[in-house]
């Protein structure tokens, strides 16, 4: 079994950037394999928006550069931003990733944390550098919590999309209103106002298609868990208690969340029970996200799920991030009992 709290994860630059990619949930998702509700049309406009956007991004890396234009080096176009504003659920991450598959020029994808950690790591002015020979940036769960966030982003953006670089984000948030809840955004109401005035929002509706029931999955019990842990290979298994795995996820920053589960295949949590802290309950949301966005499986036991978040948590400021966590651990608990033997499902 894999002992997670023998891993202390570090990552480099250079692999930092060559780590941007649709992780192993998203790695055959395409256009074509988006199922759009018909009762949301909005769904298949941005479907057929964005395969209209790279059929745009090919045309113009496909224009004739003559001779005399060659010589004049002309600046390239101005980038172009696109923003996937909608709930969880509705397809969001389906869409950007294939965004970056049927793009064949230089790009990344990553998660709005993992970008706010390469700047942090690469220093400004040589994340400029590095981000300036990308043509595409792909970039899940837009949304600023603090004003430093704010500040980075905006110069980050402000640097690159002007000489070429296009951007593809989703988030929960509108632009406009984002980082409202978090801190006092009107403060910052012009850099605001600047990262969302590069964007073309795209409004994507619709239910949460992994709410299969009005009753949210709950954990497993000790023998159910048992029967699904059993089954798991040692080798690609790792298992924690929940209080064990925040102590652990104290020492690791959630931008190498990825680095720090690699090679594991299945994950189990037991004896999850309310957070009451939300620091505590944050963290437990990014490593819910990385375990979904890696497609590892993974098992719950402990409390319901609807009382592992407090009620003012659940409505305060990241409201959306714990929703979006309690759907996806609905949804890989699905998966879990799925995976059992049918003689204990």
């Amino acid at each position: 079994m894999i002992d997670l709290s023998t891993r202390t994860p570090s990552v480099t630059p250079e692999d930092l950037l060559t780590s941007f990619v649709p992780s192993r949930r998203f790695q055959d998702v395409r256009f074509s394999t988006y199922r759009p509700n018909p009762a949301f049309p909005s769904q298949a406009a941005a479907r057929d928006h964005l395969t209209q956007f790279v059929d745009s991004l090919r045309a113009a890396r496909a224009e004739p550069r003559g001779l005399l234009s060659f010589l004049r080096r002309p600046r390239p176009p101005e980038g172009r931003g696109v923003y996937l504003d909608g709930g969880f659920g509705v397809g969001k991450t389906h869409l950007l990733a294939s965004t970056w598959y049927a793009f064949e020029g230089k790009k990344a994808f990553m998660s709005f944390q993992e970008l706010l950690y390469a700047l942090g790591l690469l220093g400004m002015e040589r994340a400029q550098a590095a981000f300036g020979e990308f043509e595409l940036l792909c970039i899940d769960e837009f949304e600023l919590d603090d004003p430093g966030n704010t500040h980075m982003v905006n110069t980050f953006l402000g640097a690159l999309m002007p000489n070429g670089l296009n951007v593809v984000t989703t988030s929960n948030t509108e632009p406009g209103a984002l980082g409202q809840g978090r801190f006092n955004a009107r403060d910052f109401a012009r850099q605001i106002q600047e990262i969302a005035s590069r964007f073309e929002t795209l409004r994507v509706d619709g239910p949460d298609y992994r709410q299969r029931s009005s009753t949210p999955e709950g954990p497993l019990d000790p023998p159910t868990y048992a029967a699904w842990s059993g089954a798991q290979d040692p080798a690609t298994f790792t298992e924690s208690s929940a209080s064990d795995l925040n102590r652990l996820m104290l020492t690791v920053h959630p931008a190498r969340f990825g680095k720090w589960l690699e090679g594991v295949q299945a994950l189990g949590v037991t004896d999850v029970q309310p957070m009451r802290d939300q620091n505590v309950a944050l963290r437990f949301v990014h490593l819910v996200d990385k375990a979904y966005d890696l497609g590892l499986q993974v098992a719950f036991t402990g409390a319901p799920l609807g009382t592992l978040f407090a009620e003012e948590y659940r409505h305060g400021a990241f409201a959306k991030k714990y929703a979006r966590c309690l759907s996806r651990m609905s949804e890989l608990l699905v998966e879990a009992r799925q995976a059992l033997p049918t003689t204990t499902r």
